[in-house]
């Protein structure tokens, strides 16, 4: 079926940003604070991404023991957010409502324009890999922005596939990571909270779950003594994280599982006894998508290397966490191993990241930040979570504010002017 209509042109501006969480508020801000005109479009009501509307529960660590390795913007809106918590840990609980506020508050102070309730659905290109605009779905229907340069920063990699880049998706066959449907948690005494691998075992072989899965990460602490928590607990199958019915399935599968877990929690550990499960997610915890395929694809040969690049745009230090579906025991032990020990640094230690790995090949006034850079699979399981998007968007948002100054093309950036004003703009290069 052909359908056609005319779309207004809404917003004209010098980048538009795809998408509102971690990697995109920072290219937003970034670019706008370069003195570029940003449009921001968000399919949620609210900036924040998996953190706010999928509930994930904690930050990963911004720095590597040493050094902040996430410092410029990131740092600014993690400075606003469970100020109980020292930014060094490696694990930082997320007060969610905070969190939503303190990405308000920066898109407003930066003039940024934006709108909430917004969904990209088309890119438009002249055929020569140049995106002409873009095309919103919102509640008062389609309309059109048209920018020099467009930054993706869906997660999914949504605005490179519809303009036609090539990507990678899963493992050698097409498989992803499983995902996660999120929780909040109240009434538990995390003062006698007691954790260990032979109390899940036990719930195994009791057969409190449908499927086992050993592969826990838990519940975090969310406040300074209130006894609320976010549940980063249970895997769900996806076949295809593009595709809405795969996600519509995961979603109800998703429910269904936490009840496992209310009865794991409650029955046996303690401190858990009188816990609640509050709500579930509104957006279900995807790790991984579509991998643009860039200029430069980071590897886990330069994880090992510790590599350093001419064209670094930021360091990082995340260890490979490439989760497995139902893990039986050799499964799991194999992926706790590259975890806890093969893939994971020392002290003081990090790896760089390219710009050419935000530069997705065939399109030229486009670039792409946030867990579906160029990457392989491995790779992607380091770089993808919060602070490793705070770098690469901000990184973007820069790029991208002087590409319009040349031709609107993202391979004449001078590399050493971005990284000098990365640097203004408090980045670590």
């Amino acid at each position: 079926m052909k359908y056609e209509r005319d779309v207004e042109l809404r917003y004209a501006v010098d980048v538009f940003v795809a998408g509102g969480g971690p990697a995109g508020v920072c290219a937003a801000v970034a670019a706008a604070r370069c003195g570029k005109s940003v449009f921001i479009a968000e399919s949620q009501g609210f900036f924040g991404g998996l953190a706010t509307a999928g509930f994930v529960p904690a930050f990963a660590a911004f720095g590597n023991g040493e050094e902040i390795l996430c410092s410029g913007i990131g740092l600014e809106i993690r400075k606003k957010v469970s100020r109980d918590f020292p930014i060094e840990s490696t694990w930082s609980p997320i007060n969610i409502e905070e969190l939503r506020r303190a990405y308000d508050c920066i898109i407003e102070e930066s003039g940024v324009k934006y709108s909430f309730f917004t969904t990209l659905c088309d890119a438009v290109t002249d055929g020569s890999g140049r995106v002409e605009h873009v095309i919103l779905s919102a509640k008062s229907g389609l309309f059109a922005v048209k920018a020099k340069v467009y930054v993706d920063c869906t997660g999914d990699g949504d605005l490179c596939a519809l303009a036609g880049a090539p990507f990678e998706q899963g493992d050698e066959k097409g498989k992803v990571m499983p995902a996660t449907l999120c929780s909040v948690w109240a009434n538990i005494d995390f003062s006698h909270a007691d954790y260990d691998a032979k109390y899940l075992e036990k719930a195994i072989e009791d057969k409190v779950f449908e499927t086992p899965d050993r592969h826990l990460p838990g519940i975090y602490r969310a406040d300074a003594g209130r006894g609320v928590g976010g549940g980063n607990i249970g895997h769900v199958s996806l076949d295809d994280p593009t595709d809405e019915q795969c996600l519509t399935k995961a979603m109800v599968k998703g429910r269904q599982i936490l009840t496992e877990y209310v009865k794991y929690y409650t029955h046996y550990l303690s401190g858990y006894e009188n816990s609640t499960l509050v709500c579930s997610a509104g957006m279900l915890g995807v790790r991984e998508s579509r991998r643009i395929c860039c200029d430069y694809m980071l590897n886990i040969d330069d994880f090992t290397a510790r590599r350093s690049f001419e064209d670094e745009i930021g360091r990082y230090c995340y260890p490979v966490d490439v989760h497995v579906e139902n893990a039986d025991r050799q499964a799991f032990e194999r992926a706790k191993q590259e975890y806890q020990s093969k893939y994971r640094y020392k002290k003081g230690e990090s790896y760089g990241i390219p710009y050419r790995s935000l530069i997705p090949k065939g399109l030229s006034n486009v670039l792409v930040a946030g867990r579906c850079i160029g990457s392989d699979r491995r790779m992607q399981s380091s770089v993808r979570v919060m602070p490793g998007c705070f770098i690469t968007g901000q990184a973007a948002g820069v790029a991208a504010a002087l590409a319009c100054d040349v031709n609107a093309d993202s391979r004449l950036v001078d590399v050493k002017a971005l990284q000098e004003k990365l640097k203004k703009q408090g980045a670590r290069i």
